[in-house]
């Protein structure tokens, strides 16, 4: 018989969303709950568990930036950075105290990032925008048709844009898996069309590590870019996401990425009570 795993200490959590693209918060500037593998995709489990895209641990910024950010995709693998998930990291942090709007600074894998938060009326609610660096355009790709297009985009992450017909008719699912599976270390795909109007881009997108979500920051900024790249664009963009429109803006060479948060509830966990009925 296997000996009992011992307790561990409760958390608490907030959830968060922007445009529906939601992760659990973990304030932890002393570093003091690192989260495993396990434990993270049984919390972000949708059937099993709490449900979210990803997990961020807010850490201490020691003398690089204000905070850090430790973020992991549902699958408990490791990120580099995420637009939403920031904006949302940004109102966790905002509210526990920790910063003060409206500018601070977040360490990131992809290097260090500003935010500038503006709360509403409404405690639950505010607008974040980050500045998401430069977008360094990889090669247009050839294409069979003319009104298809491709580029490889990177914002500290990995991103494959495609324009082609109305997103609402591709099979995300499938063509999204299959294209991640040939790129080593696996790929974010958006499937972008141009509209509903003037500089305006309707997106879905396949993250890597979660599946189909309803929003991604990273995603919108590069989907942003590339179509930009093709003059189909200007300096202001509107990105059509599924659960919610999210804005871009290029600054010299520089996107910042805008967009509503909320934060959906405060959450005490058991860890040991999620793992032991985490999916089979």
């Amino acid at each position: 018989m296997n000996p009992p795993m011992p307790d561990l200490a409760p958390l608490r959590l907030t959830k968060h969303h922007g445009a529906g693209n939601d992760f659990l918060v973990l304030v932890d500037v002393g570093n003091a709950a690192p989260l495993d593998t396990d434990l993270i995709r049984a919390l972000c489990d949708r059937r099993f568990g709490i449900g979210a895209d990803g997990m961020i641990r807010i850490l201490d910024g020691g003398s690089e930036a204000d905070l850090a950010m430790d973020l992991h995709n549902a699958d408990g693998s490791q990120a580099e950075m995420s637009g939403n998930g920031m904006r949302c990291l940004a109102q966790a942090a905002v509210g526990a105290g920790l910063v003060s709007p409206s500018t601070f600074t977040v360490s990131t894998l992809a290097g260090v990032k500003t935010v500038e938060y503006c709360p509403s009326e409404r405690a639950d609610t505010a607008v974040a925008s980050v500045d998401m660096g430069v977008a360094a355009l990889g090669p247009d790709q050839p294409q069979q048709f003319a009104e298809q297009r491709a580029r490889q985009v990177d914002l500290g992450n990995p991103h494959l844009v495609l324009l082609g017909p109305d997103p609402r008719e591709v099979d995300v699912r499938e063509l999204g898996s299959r294209l991640q599976g040939v790129h080593p270390g696996g790929i974010n795909v958006e499937f972008v069309a141009v509209g509903p109007g003037p500089d305006a881009i309707t997106l879905r997108v396949w993250e890597r590590g979660v599946g189909e979500t309803e929003a991604c920051g990273t995603g919108s900024a590069a989907a942003a870019a590339a179509v930009r790249s093709w003059g189909l664009v200007g300096d202001s963009v509107e990105v059509h996401n599924p659960g919610g429109t999210l804005q871009v803006d290029f600054v010299g060479d520089r996107l910042r990425l805008s967009g509503p948060v909320r934060k959906v509830a405060d959450l005490v966990i058991d860890p040991r009570s999620v793992l032991d009925a985490a999916r089979p």
